[in-house]
């Protein structure tokens, strides 16, 4: 009888039902090329659930990202997903996005329940200045975005204007940020807050850029920025056309 009961709940312990809170590596068909992305869905989901999309910083995959944040999104009930750059040394448009998010979120929004007025960007480093550039050119489709260590280039700063929604922007940076001082990421913050945006700068003393080692504390504050808001309407995509 023991060994019967120790064998039922070894077969548990492998089923697929047990590794329900695993990262996966899943993969997804976008202007004809197939891309990777890395996925956790916390059992802990009840009833339609935010989603975050997160953008890696330079040199690394998706999975450094959700992987710090797996614990927080399985107590907080949210949906987190990490695609890969195209070119991992950086994001770019347009083969980053907005198409490419676009789908990414269209094909988890086919599988999961997800809340469309909750989906929300997180970015580190240059994953952080393409989350800034996409929450402008999408700001009715992407509910709010957060950072860590990252600003908007001085060529991009346009994209202010082109946003349809003052959608809303949490900016966390070291006062010792090596390659976002502080001075670059208030412009930015400035420049957006000149026009109508809602802007949280959070200015980190004695941090510099490195994101990982805090990760805990620096993703608690980018959510109880980012969960206080949705979307009025549902989510609307604008499509762009770009010089070949």
């Amino acid at each position: 009888m023991k060994f019967t009961l120790t064998l039922i709940l070894l077969l548990l312990s492998c089923s697929p039902a047990a590794a329900k809170d695993d990262i996966t590596k899943e993969l997804i068909t976008s202007g004809g090329k197939t891309r990777p992305y890395y996925l956790y869905v916390p059992s802990t989901i009840k009833g339609p659930a935010p989603l975050i999309v997160m953008l890696h910083g330079s040199n690394r995959t998706g999975v450094t990202l959700v992987e710090k944040w797996k614990d927080f999104a399985k107590k907080e009930g949210i949906i987190i997903a990490g695609p890969d750059a195209s070119n991992l040394k950086g994001w770019g448009w347009p083969q980053d996005g907005p198409d490419f998010l676009h789908d990414l979120v269209e094909e988890l929004k086919s599988k999961y329940t997800i809340n469309p007025r909750r989906v929300y960007l997180f970015g580190h480093s240059a994953g952080a200045i393409f989350a800034l550039e996409m929450g402008l050119m999408e700001s009715q489709y992407f509910a709010a975005t957060a950072i860590h260590a990252g600003a908007l280039p001085p060529d991009d700063m346009n994209l202010i204007d082109l946003a349809k929604r003052k959608i809303p922007f949490s900016i966390q940076v070291g006062d010792s940020d090596e390659f976002f001082p502080v001075k670059i990421v208030r412009t930015t913050s400035d420049a957006l807050k000149g026009k109508g945006f809602k802007v949280e700068l959070v200015e980190i003393p004695n941090h510099d850029h490195w994101y990982y080692d805090q990760a805990p504390k620096f993703n608690q504050t980018a959510w109880k920025f980012l969960k206080q808001y949705e979307l009025d309407a549902d989510p609307v995509y604008q499509k762009y056309k770009w010089n070949e």
